[in-house]
């Protein structure tokens, strides 16, 4: 809770809902430091590591700790501006379809919560061209979170009814853990994961503001409906510094 701040719905609009370019990094939920243990464990060398579409480095500074060397590729500036440095990750401004990467040099390509975006007939085809031998692609992706009971209904009345509407078609994927995408790939299972955080009120409004049916629904002139969400969600959380269980579970497609 931000100080000085009265709970009210315009506040919370104003303060929760329009976030500026660092929200993404600030925050987006942290992946498990086991998923880049187990990622690294599937690759017969760590030299290289490629993770595309990487945000603000959520996964990539994971993977630093398991390879000589981790490219991180997005096509905004303006996330890899507010990503976190690391001594093995080298961050580069870089569409997937085309990617600065040499053939045949990457063991790992990591792609978390992006694939959905991308031209996948065009990635793919840059996924076997800088494949090493024996490289693993995988795509990774989180659902909707799961709140403690008491939040759950009105959070998800939200989250399918009132902001549904201004989703692009692409978070369909998202929802079915990206099990409609085609994957042309030799596939393996992934084991079940779960990102688990403790957030504040404010952490979680903020995580909100970073979605883009949000921002839709902002410039659409809904921030009624957001401050009213804002709200509610407030007259149930209690305490706006206590902090809550939040989980998303992880999606994988693994493939050689």
């Amino acid at each position: 809770m931000m100080a000085g701040v009265p709970m009210d719905s315009g506040r919370h609009s104003r303060n929760w809902f329009a976030q500026g370019g660092e929200a993404y990094a600030r925050f987006r939920p942290t992946y498990p430091p086991e998923l880049a243990c187990f990622l690294a464990g599937l690759v017969p060398g760590r030299q290289l590591a490629v993770d595309v579409g990487c945000g603000s480095g959520q996964l990539t500074g994971l993977l630093g700790e398991h390879f000589g060397k981790v490219l991180g590729l997005d096509p905004s500036a303006a996330q890899l501006a507010h990503a976190a440095p690391h001594p093995r990750v080298e961050y580069v401004c870089a569409p997937a379809e085309r990617l600065p990467v040499a053939d045949g040099s990457a063991s790992l390509i990591t792609v978390a919560q992006a694939a959905h975006w991308f031209d996948l007939p065009r990635f793919y085809a840059e996924v076997r061209r800088i494949a090493a031998p024996g490289a693993v692609l995988a795509l990774i992706s989180y659902g909707v979170p799961c709140l403690d009971e008491e939040l759950n209904a009105r959070f998800g009345r939200f989250y399918a009814d009132e902001i549904g509407p201004f989703w692009p078609a692409e978070r369909k994927l998202v929802d079915g853990g990206y099990a409609d995408l085609p994957f042309p790939f030799d596939e393996q299972a992934a084991p079940a994961m779960e990102i688990r955080a403790a957030w504040t009120l404010e952490e979680l409004l903020g995580y909100l503001s970073t979605w883009s049916a949000v921002r839709k629904a902002r410039e659409a002139g809904h921030e009624k409906l957001l401050g009213t969400f804002a709200a509610d969600l407030a007259a149930l959380w209690g305490d706006p510094a206590r902090r809550r269980d939040i989980r998303w579970p992880i999606n994988m497609r693994l493939g050689r």
